[in-house]
């Protein structure tokens, strides 16, 4: 009588850990691709280093695209949107990595922490949605660990870091537009995103080209290959276990960048990131709590 709930809550609870597990993998995978490519832009241009990333992901792509057909790309809803997000999308991650090139990996990744903060706004401005006074006082207080950040001093205050800040706008502004876009194809959303960066890349190829290395080669098409893995791995996650359970876990990838970053580059984050940081996740983990609260009704709620 009792063993079907008892299987069913262990399935729950196996998908909640693999839904876990693939998070972390994301994660993971998305600080080696962040280090790796700061190494990179290092050496070669920004434009090229996206031409030949972005290049090689479409290309893994082409199965996926084959077996979503054509028609999933005709009738895919709302062009211009879509549009929007491809260009969000595009000059994100280029802002990203031309700003990793000149200051610490912790540092950027920390701004992009504040991307919760930044989507309860855009919610509110572009969406409707409401929000009550706990979340908005989460939000001013995340705001406050942005500032520190971004140092309290304006003599302080870089242009990398400002690059990086707006780019983590831009990526929570996509964050909202994929969300308005949830009824498109995986294949469409994700074969928009990477062929938008391989036209910025290839735009960007008169202003600098440098004649990569076979090695080189090879290792900017494995960080092509290890991006879409964690684009999936993120994907397979919220597929398993629900958004409140497998999202904190996004907030690992400041221990990845401040590890990769001090093995490889010899950079520490300094006391104004890390207090800025602390408070950013803090924030973060606030409104994740209360947006799980508010999901299931006012009477809940109470």
């Amino acid at each position: 009588m009792t063993s079907t709930p008892i299987t069913s809550a262990a399935a729950g609870r196996s998908a909640a850990l693999a839904g876990i597990g693939y998070m972390m993998v994301a994660v993971f995978l998305f600080g080696i691709t962040s280090a790796t490519g700061k190494w990179m832009v290092a050496r070669y241009p920004v434009g090229e280093f996206l031409a030949i990333r972005a290049g090689a992901t479409l290309l893994l792509l082409v199965p996926l695209i084959w077996r979503a057909g054509t028609t999933a790309f005709r009738t895919a809803p709302r062009p211009a949107l879509q549009l929007l997000r491809i260009v969000l999308s595009s000059a994100e991650v280029s802002m990203f990595f031309w700003a990793v090139g000149y200051m610490p990996l912790a540092d950027a990744t920390t701004f992009y922490l504040a991307a919760p903060i930044y989507v309860t706004v855009l919610s509110v401005v572009l969406l409707g949605e409401q929000v009550g006074w706990r979340r908005w006082t989460a939000v001013l207080i995340g705001f406050t660990g942005v500032l520190i950040a971004l140092r309290p001093s304006s003599a302080s205050v870089t242009l990398p870091a400002l690059i990086v800040l707006g780019g983590s706008i831009l990526y929570s502004t996509l964050l909202i537009t994929t969300r308005m876009l949830r009824a498109t194809h995986d294949a469409v959303l994700m074969t928009g995103q990477y062929l938008g960066a391989f036209a910025v890349g290839l735009a960007l190829l008169p202003f600098g080209w440098i004649m990569p290395s076979a090695f080189d080669l090879a290792f900017m098409v494995c960080l092509g290959a290890a991006s879409l893995v964690s684009l999936f791995c993120m994907v397979r996650a919220l597929k398993l276990a629900s958004a409140s359970v497998v999202v904190p876990y996004q907030y690992l990838v400041i221990f990845w960048s401040v590890l990769f970053g001090w093995w490889g580059f010899g950079e520490l984050p300094d006391g104004y990131t890390v207090v800025g940081a602390t408070i950013i996740i803090a924030t973060g983990l606030y409104i994740y709590a209360r947006e799980r609260v508010a999901a299931r009704g006012p009477r809940s709620a109470a």
